[in-house]
């Protein structure tokens, strides 16, 4: 697949060092705002593979936009804009190659718990379900098979750790951590936000089985910060594919988690070598839901 834009592995390339250094972003300090740089690393089981994906980083950062622009004025995010063209030095000299892949933002006071959403039985939210019956507090009725959809779609925070997994947690520890008044808002715009994704993506022949938002506050509102319903943060499957019962056809970064998962290796780094036809599939998972869910937004990108 051609990749219309430069592949970046780290900033370091050009010269700019910055401030936090993610699995996946780069951040500089920019006092009253962050610049965001997206790269084409991937990671995997907490490990950052050996290889990039070309292309991936700005293509996260695109599908946050599209999304940004969907949901319009409805939804306070932390973006001021995506022009690498209008940043200041030394970035705005290396724009050929941070372009499609930078978000200039404001600074925000993050809440700290991962704003979970699932409508359907997945992932580790399966695995709890088996061992209890309950997801993060939810009563779950009996008999439900992996991958099935869910009554209604349930808020299931999770723990934001720096290092390591994230948790899932009840509603009654998040209370703790981020406040009562919060933890009601997060859950009641978490839940508006999914459904009104799944019902634009299903006219698509897409199904979000589940996505995960961050929040935070600037000017003393909740405003949504980081990357928003990408393939990295949600679960996609091909509806006409759907089938309760049994793992899903990945549309998303699962499909390189599922390929490791095959290999002997014991998920620590350093990571297994990876063939080039991986990397070109997820590769083209990503650009497929891209194409699926905003076409226009993905010709104008080169795809």
């Amino acid at each position: 697949m051609e990749n219309p834009f430069p592949t970046l592995v780290r900033c370091e390339e050009l010269g700019l060092t910055p401030d936090t250094t993610g699995k996946v972003r780069e951040i500089f300090d920019l006092g009253d705002e962050l610049l965001l740089v997206t790269t084409d690393r991937i990671s995997a089981y907490d490990v950052i593979m050996d290889q990039p994906v070309p292309g991936r980083g700005a293509l996260l950062t695109q599908m946050t936009l599209a999304w940004y622009e969907h949901f319009g004025d409805s939804l306070r995010h932390h973006l001021v804009h995506a022009d690498a063209e209008g940043l200041p030095e030394p970035f705005r000299s290396h724009a050929d190659r941070l372009r499609g892949r930078v978000m200039l933002v404001r600074k925000a006071r993050r809440y700290d718990i991962e704003a979970v959403v699932r409508g359907y039985l997945a992932g580790s939210g399966y695995l709890d379900y088996q061992r209890s019956g309950e997801l993060c507090g939810h009563r779950l009725p009996q008999g439900l098979q992996l991958c099935a959809k869910l009554p209604r779609p349930i808020f299931t925070p999770a723990t934001k750790a720096e290092e390591g997994h994230d948790e899932n947690i009840d509603a009654e520890a998040a209370r703790r951590i981020v406040g009562d008044e919060a933890f009601e808002a997060i859950e009641s715009l978490s839940l508006k936000l999914y459904e009104d994704a799944v019902e634009y993506a299903r006219g698509r022949g897409i199904i979000i089985a589940d996505t995960k938002f961050e929040f935070g506050v600037i000017d003393g509102r909740l405003t949504l910060i980081d990357e928003m319903l990408t393939p990295d943060s949600s679960r996609y499957w091909d509806a006409e594919r759907y089938e309760p019962g049994r793992e899903q056809d990945s549309m998303d970064k699962q499909l390189l988690r599922n390929h490791l998962s095959s290999l002997d290796w014991d998920k620590t780094p350093p990571p297994p070598r990876l063939d080039e036809e991986i990397l070109e599939r997820t590769a083209q998972a990503y650009v497929a839901i891209f194409r699926r869910l905003f076409p226009e937004r993905a010709r104008e990108c080169g795809y």
